[in-house]
């Protein structure tokens, strides 16, 4: 293989990692939300819902169907392949690899670490904020990375979790152009990157430009750190996505209307 063969091939691999992490990061929103709203079955430990009635549930149910959106799937067959292909990739390769990080690597470094990298992507969520005119938001990011790229030694810790003003705000591109009225598109589900819309997939080549890990040389530097920050990320993840996938009678269907409706309240807010 030539040198520019590897290179392609590294490009490849980069920009993979850098959508994943976006996409991962929502699947995980996702899931996590929709396994949250799955009761507990009778009779297990964490069981707060069983006295909830049948009216209760479909009242409940009345009120999603009513919120629903509807996005067009022409690509049905692919995304469905893909959607298999992601699954696997994720039970034996990324799980594990994140698994066996978990084990080696204490919480309080790991934590340090995620810390670190969302405070490196302060510039993406900082330019959506003022894109969307959330002056107060665009504030409450950068007083949020001020102080903890200073007190919390560039980023590793975060003091400014104690301030609830400066909680951390969820903003990207793709939210961003459906603020300004552009619709879904269609769906799509991408290798690696899991669920997405012609839109927010634009939106994500955007926001990674913003991204100072873009720009670090050489590109297997970049992609090595890439890869080190799915892991991590992962690893407090674990059981999520597993939850969610029981819980669910068709996974594809359910984690396409999760990410749809997931995104339809981002751009809302």
């Amino acid at each position: 293989m030539s040198k520019k063969q590897v290179n392609d091939l590294l490009l490849l691999l980069l920009v993979s990692a850098f959508l994943s992490a976006g996409c991962a990061h929502e699947n995980r929103q996702i899931t996590t939300a929709k396994a949250e709203q799955v009761p507990s079955a009778p009779g297990t430990e964490n069981d707060p819902d069983d006295d909830l009635s049948d009216d209760e549930f479909d009242l409940f149910d009345d009120e999603f169907e009513k919120d629903k959106v509807e996005v067009a799937d022409p690509m049905a067959i692919w995304n469905r392949g893909i959607f298999h292909f992601n699954d696997k990739f994720y039970f034996w390769i990324l799980k594990p690899v994140a698994r066996g990080y978990r084990a080696v690597v204490p919480s309080t470094a790991r934590t340090g670490v995620r810390n670190f990298f969302s405070n490196l992507t302060t510039p993406a969520r900082l330019a959506n904020c003022i894109l969307q005119w959330k002056w107060q938001a665009a504030g409450a990011e950068s007083v949020r990375f001020l102080l903890n790229s200073t007190i919390g030694v560039i980023g590793f810790g975060n003091p400014a979790k104690k301030h609830p003003e400066l909680n951390l705000r969820e903003e990207d591109l793709g939210q961003t152009l459906g603020v300004y009225g552009i619709g879904n598109g269609f769906y799509v589900v991408w290798p690696f990157l899991g669920p997405s819309t012609l839109r927010d997939s634009v939106g994500l080549v955007g926001d990674y430009f913003l991204n100072p890990i873009f720009f670090v040389k050489p590109l297997e530097a970049a992609v090595v750190i890439k890869t080190y920050e799915i892991v991590n990320d992962t690893s407090f993840e674990i059981g999520d996505y597993e939850s969610f996938k029981k819980a669910a009678i068709n996974p594809y269907e359910a984690l396409r209307d999760a990410y749809i409706q997931h995104r339809k309240s981002k751009v809302k807010k």
